[in-house]
């Protein structure tokens, strides 16, 4: 390949890994706080069609961002709900907010195929953008890929230089001991649950505003899940997850380089090669976790526990 090919190619890797990427860091907010969300897939696609629908109306891709993670943690509110207060199934309540966005999102969409909005556009970086083959790969992207540069920073600050963030893990680890250093579980699992919805709001965002900047029936496209795996190979750790992130993201560009290209490989095994990436991921992951030992990659102690209210 040309050296110009290589270049797109990274650089189509990176705004792909950009959605998987916001959805993997909520998903690993979310259980570090104890609580499973395996309605990733929902969230995103309700939050692509908010945010797409409200720029769509207002004109303004900012507005329509900010709808995307709204509706994001909505979504995850329902589930913490359901989890936190009606001590629900966390498994079984997951996959109902999945069932539930992406069917409420393509009916509410139905009418809107195809229709494109304005969203975010390429905004080079001055100076940044001129550095050679780095410059075109980082940063000539769009203002969502750059806000994606900072998300794993600020989780990882969040999750271990805060006070909040410290009573998070604890809640995720053991909500008994958090409770009696005085913290309230069932609101620390909630914020999490929500947070960790907002970020999942704006990887669906992202794939109406940025990267498709239409709307189309399905754009999750199964990303959601992906994050869910992603998180279990980045061993609940934030900088790991921009590694699984662009590699999805890699994998995802270049099957769709070689569509565009013409080969003789059928369509359908194209398309599997992102998915059938993220398997291998999870079984380097576990492989990795078996030799370095169980607390290497443990999960949070607590997760997928409901805790009974007070009271």
């Amino acid at each position: 390949m040309s050296p110009d090919l290589i270049v797109a190619l990274l650089a189509a890797a990176v705004q792909g890994a950009a959605p998987i990427l916001f959805a993997t860091l909520g998903e690993i907010l979310s259980e570090k706080a104890g609580v499973l969300n395996l309605g990733v897939e929902g969230v995103m696609a309700i939050s692509a069609f908010a945010a797409f629908f409200v720029c769509l109306q207002t004109g303004s891709a900012t507005l329509g961002l900010l709808a995307g993670g709204l509706a994001g943690s909505l979504m995850c509110g329902l589930h913490s709900l359901v989890c936190q207060v009606f001590l629900g199934n966390q498994v079984v309540s997951g996959l109902a907010l999945t069932i539930f966005g992406v069917g409420l999102s393509n009916y509410l969409g139905t009418p809107y195929v195809g229709a494109g909005t304005v969203g975010f556009r390429q905004a080079s970086v001055p100076l940044l953008a001129q550095i050679p083959w780095l410059g075109p790969i980082l940063f000539q992207q769009d203002a969502m890929v750059y806000l994606g540069y900072l998300a794993p920073v600020a989780v990882w600050f969040l999750l271990n230089r805060t006070s909040l963030g410290l009573g998070l893990r604890a809640t995720g680890e053991m909500p008994a001991a958090a409770a009696a250093a005085g913290l309230n579980p069932q609101r620390l699992r909630a914020f999490g649950v929500m947070a960790g919805g907002f970020l999942c709001g704006l990887g669906g965002a992202y794939l109406s505003l940025a990267y498709t900047h239409m709307w189309t029936i399905g754009l999750s496209g199964g990303r959601g899940w992906v994050a869910v795996a992603l998180v279990i190979f980045a061993f609940w750790r934030p900088f790991r997850a921009v590694v699984g992130a662009l590699l999805f993201g890699g994998v995802m560009a270049f099957q769709l380089r070689l569509q565009a290209e013409g080969t003789n490989i059928p369509s359908s095994l194209l398309l599997m090669l992102p998915y059938l990436l993220t398997i291998l991921a999870l079984v380097f992951s576990a492989a990795r976790a078996h030799r370095a030992g169980r607390n290497a990659a443990a999960a949070p102690a607590a997760l997928g526990v409901n805790i009974e209210p007070e009271g």
